[in-house]
């Protein structure tokens, strides 16, 4: 008798329907084809021992499975629920009738309890375009599909459970999730805030800036200054995250199962990995590719600290995805899309020693030595970085005055009211909501500037020796600033203040003039 069920494979960060089609006819044998990953050929042996510690047969007769399309590589061991439910429908122990009206998905304990998989909400998605009725899958991952509306989501916690559903008729829990409440609930709150912060008040003007026009930042200071700590608190002044923005953020959490139980993610996500991470790491791939940090970082911040210790094949591969807010990764067979719009947010010593050339310091690098220091960032990476700010230490009498500074409740209100300004200019542009994202086109469309800012701007140009990208990067700043002013017309104020946040291209940097 053959049999169909229907399950479904995560590709990069969408999903396909896979059809498992098990048929038992005489003879014996076990025949697994359709591309398995050797965790699909193990699934015998799990599927095998679930069904009898539940009370069912396994068939002395020969089994083939076929998942189809044959053509496309399944991996993972989410196909052991399906599978196992495809054998006790081909076998008559459970009737099939409704099975075609249902996606499912569960890897299989020993003794039949279903464990979580990853990728639920892609999953979810592709069952209602696909127009099932319903998706079962485990009880951990249920919240995580619920999300998606018109579709009817089942959490089950054993292959018995799911049996008697289609066996016996005896219902199961439809788990039901307020997603627009969810959605409300919790957002924007956190434990940190600026406040907490002494000093340091030109690198919080530099933290709004970048907030407000989504620009890349680095921060250049002595071991102390606060630049972990500032980079920390960037979240909790960025604006809310809209819905299309949670979904697609909870859809690529979801392929590396790292989705709260809430189901939905709600903050901005801040990921800092270590230096010591691979390039594969940090921009995704792999034999069978997941998303890296920076497509972890989507709608967030990635926060590279003491930038100088990451390999340089590592940051060079940053260079692409900074441009286009996407990675692109290419395999012989197929191509994978990862979206990858973040606010880099990197910080460094300015030496080895970790203090700025500073003969009162005690602790001292040479010259040759600071060059090599700093020589290990490109200067292409750095075009790509729109603000650079150098960090001091912050005064004792600062740290130990009793009031606080700025909150990042008064911060975030201009932050919003400047996006909301950059929303309506860029109203009939496609993929363009902030100023960080404008293309050469568009900035000399969103970018104009008089005579006097114009001059001015083409002597940094001349001395500092500034490349084509710095120079659209200080016009994009400029925007920026004149947007949290709430003025249209960037002036030869705004446009030295975007000067001033370009640190390294300055004589003395990177090793010159020592």
């Amino acid at each position: 008798m053959l049999t169909k069920v229907y399950g479904s494979a995560v590709f990069g960060i969408e999903a396909i329907t896979v059809v498992v089609e098990v048929n038992i006819d005489k003879g014996i044998g076990y025949h697994l084809v359709g591309l398995p990953d050797n965790a699909i050929k193990e699934s015998n042996y799990r599927i095998a021992a679930a069904l009898l510690n539940n009370g069912f047969k396994v068939p002395g007769k020969k089994i083939t499975i076929n998942m189809a399309p044959a053509g496309l590589r399944k991996e993972g061991s989410a196909y052991d629920l399906p599978i196992a439910l495809g054998i006790l429908a081909a076998s008559g122990q459970i009737d099939s009738c409704e099975l075609d009206q249902y996606l499912i998905m569960g890897e299989l304990s020993l003794d039949g309890g279903v464990q979580p998989i990853r990728g639920a909400l892609p999953i979810a998605i592709k069952a209602r375009e696909e127009g099932f009725k319903g998706l079962i899958l485990p009880f951990e991952n249920a919240n995580e599909a619920a999300i998606v509306k018109d579709l009817e989501v089942y959490g089950v916690e054993s292959l018995e459970r799911v049996a008697a559903f289609f066996g016996k008729g005896q219902p199961l829990d439809r788990t039901h999730l307020d997603i627009d409440s969810l959605f409300k609930e919790h957002q924007g709150r956190s434990d940190l805030d600026f406040s907490d912060v002494k000093g340091q008040e030109g690198i919080k003007r530099c933290m709004e800036i970048a907030a407000a026009g989504g620009h890349n930042i680095i921060m250049i200071g002595p071991p102390g200054a606060g630049k972990t700590m500032l980079a920390k608190r960037l979240p909790t002044i960025l604006p809310p995250m809209t819905m299309n923005e949670a979904l697609e953020t909870t859809k690529i959490h979801s392929v590396v199962g790292k989705v709260s139980d809430t189901g939905l993610i709600r903050q901005r996500p801040f990921r800092s990995p270590h230096h010591t991470i691979s390039d594969v790491a940090l921009v995704g791939g792999g034999s069978y590719p997941q998303p890296g940090e920076i497509s972890l970082s989507h709608n967030g911040v990635l926060f590279l600290d003491e930038l100088p210790q990451f390999k340089r094949s590592v940051l060079e591969v940053l260079r692409q995805p900074l441009e286009d807010r996407e990675v692109t990764i290419s395999r012989a067979k197929f191509t994978l899309t990862y979206p990858s719009s973040f606010i880099l947010v990197a910080s460094m010593n300015p030496s080895p020693s970790g203090y700025f050339h500073d003969p009162e310091t005690a602790v001292q690098s040479s010259p040759a030595e600071i060059q090599r220091y700093l020589g290990r960032i490109s200067g292409p990476l750095l075009d790509r970085i729109d603000i650079h700010i150098e960090a001091t230490p912050v005064p004792f009498d600062e740290l130990s005055a009793k009031p606080k500074g700025e909150g990042s409740r008064e911060i975030r209100q201009r932050v919003v009211a400047a996006r909301e300004r950059q929303i309506r200019r860029f109203e009939g542009e496609e993929k363009l909501h902030y100023n960080a994202q404008m293309g050469t086109t568009q900035i000399r469309k969103y970018c104009p500037v008089g005579q006097e800012a114009l001059q001015m701007l083409k002597q940094a140009m001349t001395r500092l020796r500034l490349s084509a990208r710095a120079y659209d990067r200080i016009l994009k700043v400029a925007r920026t600033i004149a947007d949290l002013g709430e003025e249209e017309q960037i002036t030869t104020g705004h446009v030295l203040e975007a000067i001033q946040y370009r640190s390294l291209d300055r004589e003395g940097w990177l090793g010159q003039g020592f």
